[in-house]
């Protein structure tokens, strides 16, 4: 494909995705499963100049973006003039209002607990660049947090949720995590979300001896990192291996070329990964091309992947570089068979893919459709009125996890000694959870394939492969 028509295509690409938010993906994206690519337009330099004391909340203010209903900023404000009984009257009503709204169930949570003992715990999400993705993980923790405090509490005792926007920054997780470990009432913390994020504000933790159970961050370099840094997502070597099987066994492939964001721990470490199996079972990849690079050219990649003997593209990119990723989704009209990593499992995958993404196969830890035995998307379905992503499910595990914890000992060294006992066991909404010593948690990766379909509202959703 020529330069020329590449641009045509990427431009139409664009006003495709442009035309589909409009016409109704948005709702999708704020109240589904599947991430919607693309971040706030709040400026990056103040969000990152913000003190902690903006950056943290326990209720007394609101940290997600966009408007607020008058009912949940009376609710908050009720919150900080600790006059619980209002605040839990208005954010009831503020629920009624958009029941998808899972910091407004946390703080509502927090409200009934008034000024009693609690046992608390901080969700360490990037709700200032990331909304999307923080909102699905903090669906996962409120839901536990109110099943647990709607039964009566860990042994009597609720569960405090305060929430941390970290935007997915080193640098501002790692100041979170010296804020969270100098405060003796946090006994432990959901997050960091992305792997880099983890890697950098592990080091507090692990320095803080506070427990950090992240249910997101895949990449290898956290397997053995630290002995309070945990994760209930399965590690890219997994969703690696699971993708390599399928290229070799199902579709009878030997050669792939990979694209992956030389700038991401976590693209790094998925393509690291795959490449490796793919050599365990038999193939190779011969060519590798950095989505990151300021002259990265789809047309061109493609059509050297092809000329080095390519018969699948791997698209182990992050979300700074779907985008390009997309690009190369369009100009490979379908003529290879396409693979990807959980950060490809995006609404934005489905509009501006369309036709030339049917049939794709992506790893994901956790699809809704995905175990027929669990109970879990019912109750997710019933409390927030539409399907989560994995990306809850994982949250909601990590916070069982946390839970099931503080039942067994109450305290930051109870914590770690429970999740680090051979014998640890719990279940959550994608079943077991046990820990290996490296802190990762062993569990398979579930596979899933764009088809045609309505469910999304982009044209396309994701199936899982049976």
């Amino acid at each position: 494909m020529s330069k020329k028509n590449e641009t045509v295509v990427l431009a139409l690409a664009l006003i495709l995705t442009t035309g589909l938010a409009g016409g109704g993906i948005w709702w999708f994206a704020s109240s589904s499963g599947v991430k919607f690519g693309g971040s706030t337009a709040q400026n990056p330099e103040s969000v990152s100049n913000a003190s902690m004391v903006e950056r943290i909340s326990f209720g007394e203010r609101t940290l997600t973006p966009g408007d607020v209903t008058p009912a949940k900023k009376e609710g908050v404000q009720a919150i900080a003039d600790k006059s619980y009984d209002q605040a839990i009257a208005n954010l009831e009503a503020a629920i009624k209002l958009k029941r998808n709204d899972p910091e407004a169930l946390i703080f509502l949570n927090n409200a009934r607990i008034k000024s009693g003992k609690n046992y608390t715990v901080v969700a360490s999400v990037p709700l200032g660049t990331e909304p999307n993705t923080a909102l699905e993980i903090l669906r996962g923790i409120a839901q536990a947090q109110n099943e647990i405090n709607s039964s009566g509490g860990i042994k009597g005792v609720p569960l405090k949720v305060g929430i941390a926007n970290d935007d997915d920054k080193p640098e501002i997780s790692q100041q979170i995590a010296a804020n969270l470990v100098k405060n003796p009432d946090v006994l432990g913390v959901v997050g960091p979300n992305a792997s880099d994020a983890t890697l950098a504000a592990g080091t507090i933790y692990t320095k803080g001896q506070l427990v950090a159970i992240s249910p997101t961050s895949t990449s290898v370099k956290i397997s053995n990192f630290s002995r309070y840094v945990f994760r209930t997502v399965p590690s890219d070597f997994m969703a690696a291996r699971s993708l390599a099987n399928y290229m070799v066994k199902t579709l009878q492939k030997k050669k792939a070329a990979v694209f992956f964001n030389s700038q991401s721990n976590y693209s790094q470490s998925l393509k690291s990964e795959f490449v490796s199996s793919v050599s365990l079972e038999g193939g190779q990849v011969p060519s590798e091309f950095d989505l990151s690079k300021a002259d990265f050219s789809a047309a061109q990649s493609v059509a050297q992947a092809t000329q080095q003997g390519a018969e699948v593209l791997m698209l182990a990119t992050n979300s700074d570089s779907l985008d390009k990723a997309l690009q190369v989704v369009q100009v490979n009209q379908k003529r290879l068979p396409l693979l990807g990593g959980d950060d490809v499992y995006t609404v934005k995958t489905l509009a501006v893919g369309g036709q030339q993404a049917d049939g794709m196969v992506v790893a994901v830890p956790w699809h809704i459709d995905g175990d027929s035995q669990s109970d879990f998307p019912q109750k997710s379905r019933q409390l927030w009125g539409a399907d989560v992503s994995w990306r809850s499910a994982l949250a909601y595990d990590a916070a069982r996890t946390l839970i099931a914890a503080l039942e067994s000992n109450p305290t930051r060294s109870g914590i770690q000694q429970a999740l680090s006992s051979p014998s640890f066991f719990t279940t959550g909404a994608s079943g077991a959870i046990r820990f290996l010593a490296s802190g990762d948690r062993n569990a398979p990766v579930q596979l899933v394939k764009i088809i045609p379909g309505n469910r999304s509202r982009a044209g396309y959703d994701f199936q899982p492969l049976r």
